[in-house]
Parts: C-alpha cells; sequence; structure tokens
C-alpha cells in the first residue's frame, strides 16, 4: 500500500544517516567530520599552521609548520584528545601525534628496512 504506515516522507540526511549505518560506514563517516573540523579543537590559529594526515590504527597525525607549533600542541595533547573523544566517540582515536617539519625521508610507507637505506649505492 504506498500510503501505509511507516511510509511517510523523510529527510534526505536521515535516509543517508540510516544507509551508512546499515552499511557500517559511520566510523569513517566520523573520520572525515573530524578531519574537516579540525579547526573546532585546536582553535583557527594554530589549523591554519596544521594540517590532518592520516587516522589509522587509532593514531591522528597531525603535520605542523613549525617546530613550535607542534610543541604547543603537543603541550595541549591531552586537552585537544578529551574534546575529540567527547565529539567522536567512534571514530577510535586514542593517541595524537604532531610531526614538525624536517629533512626529506627516504621512508616510504609502514615498513622499514634496518641499514643505511640508499646511501649504500652510492660507494
Amino acid at each position: 500500500m504506498p500510503f501505509g504506515k511507516g511510509r511517510e516522507p523523510r529527510a534526505l540526511g536521515e535516509l543517508l544517516d540510516i544507509a551508512a549505518a546499515d552499511m557500517g560506514w559511520t566510523a569513517e563517516l566520523d573520520q572525515a567530520r573530524l578531519i574537516s573540523e579540525w579547526h573546532r579543537f585546536v582553535g583557527e590559529a594554530m589549523a591554519a599552521h596544521t594540517q590532518v594526515v592520516e587516522i589509522r590504527n587509532g593514531v591522528l597525525m597531525v603535520q605542523c609548520d613549525s617546530t613550535t607549533w607542534a610543541t604547543e600542541l603537543r603541550r595541549l595533547r591531552g586537552e585537544i584528545l578529551t574534546r575529540i573523544l567527547d565529539e567522536y566517540p567512534e571514530v577510535g582515536v586514542n593517541e595524537l601525534k604532531f610531526r614538525a617539519p624536517g629533512a626529506p625521508s627516504w621512508r616510504h610507507g609502514p615498513r622499514r628496512v634496518q641499514g643505511r637505506g640508499p646511501r649504500d649505492t652510492y660507494g
């Protein structure tokens, strides 16, 4: 019956939330929201000098413009993490890491082999 009970019109956002929950996408969507709302957790001034790089294995990795900003964010780590956990408990972030700019790295990917690396080929 097209006009039976339970067939009332619903808002599109509500339907998308239901579909995301059915597909198991809520954690990924919350991660995307957290990244896009990073400025709310650290403030506009710090957000202008930082960028969320990734969320992997419960670690939120943030690249900073300078060592000063990285040091300041490390000092505020506990407060920022508490605010994130209050608003997005489903994301599963349990650690924050702040990277300062540095020399270029030869490392690519999560695995690493011990040794001198690419310098070995130079003689």
